[in-house]
């Protein structure tokens, strides 16, 4: 099937001079590591039509967020599932399951993906904890710190975490669980976890909600492993000038001081992969027991 790209031309990123053909393309280049990452995950999206920025052609450059994709004009071989809301309906979200996917959605002005940590064949059991470390300033220090220690502490209870740079300011760290407990139960541990994370640097670190509880420390959040929520896709662009790209990354990397959270870029990503592959592939293998964990985690 063959996706045509309308206005290639565009300018999406003119700080960069990146095009909607720029980003359709890298799209359909980066799907044989991105979507296993993402399968069957419901997928919400950014959509910025005319460009990023305030130099975005035709247009101020402001995005918007899409979910429904019920009246969208969709080719038929598009997945889309009917999700459940809480208040009551449904809505019909795109899954990424083939590289024309992706190259569709980009052609929508699709710059950002966000998924669910739960799959469409399975909506009410999510396999991935989340957590989104965000600094309250421009300091990656105490973001590094922070993941090393969710890290440690994630270890030292049987799961197996992952890092990944957001390519906004923050870090990702995630870890693979057997399908089976439930939203809110994933939620609470999660909670725990940045509770503790929390209490062992209060200086530096909360799990405050309202940004006038953080006082400049760095927030925890766990709020992402809720139902319906969602956390930025891996590979996935960031509507930022530079045209930055949420990126997988190994410990080691993340313990260099030249990685910064939005290094890597739409210019640079496909040649790291060709180099050195994916630091995530394969993660689903090393999925543990959330029972298990939560138990070990009782007892500390």
């Amino acid at each position: 099937m063959k996706v045509d790209v309308t206005h290639p031309d565009r300018l999406v990123f003119p700080d960069v001079g990146v095009t909607k053909g720029d980003v359709v393309d890298y799209y359909r280049r980066v799907a044989r590591w991105m979507l296993p990452l993402i399968k069957d995950r419901p997928l919400t999206v950014q959509r910025f039509p005319r460009g990023v920025g305030a130099r975005a052609t035709h247009g101020s450059g402001k995005g918007f967020v899409q979910q429904d994709f019920s009246r969208s004009g969709a080719p038929g071989w598009l997945r889309t599932v009917k999700v459940p809301r809480l208040s009551g309906g449904s809505v019909e979200h795109a899954v990424a399951d083939r590289p024309e996917a992706l190259a569709w959605l980009a052609n929508q002005g699709a710059i950002t993906l966000h998924m669910w940590t739960a799959r469409w064949t399975d909506l009410t059991h999510p396999d991935l904890v989340v957590f989104d470390l965000d600094p309250a300033e421009d300091g990656f220090a105490v973001v590094r710190d922070t993941a090393l220690a969710a890290r440690d502490l994630l270890s030292t209870i049987g799961l197996r975490p992952y890092v990944q740079v957001t390519g906004s300011r923050g870090v990702h760290v995630v870890a693979p669980i057997k399908t089976g407990p439930t939203f809110d139960e994933v939620r609470d541990f999660a909670r725990g976890i940045g509770e503790r994370l929390a209490h062992d640097d209060a200086t530096h670190r909360t799990v405050a909600v309202r940004k006038a509880d953080r006082r400049g420390r760095l927030y925890i959040d766990v709020m992402r492993n809720g139902y319906a929520q969602t956390a930025v896709a891996p590979y996935s662009v960031r509507a930022r000038p530079n045209a930055s790209v949420a990126t997988p990354i190994t410990w080691e990397e993340l313990g260099d001081d030249r990685v910064r959270p939005d290094g890597f870029t739409l210019l640079t990503i496909l040649d790291r992969l060709a180099d050195h592959g994916d630091p995530w592939s394969g993660m689903r293998r090393h999925a543990a027991s959330f029972g298990a964990a939560s138990k070990r985690f009782a007892g500390l």
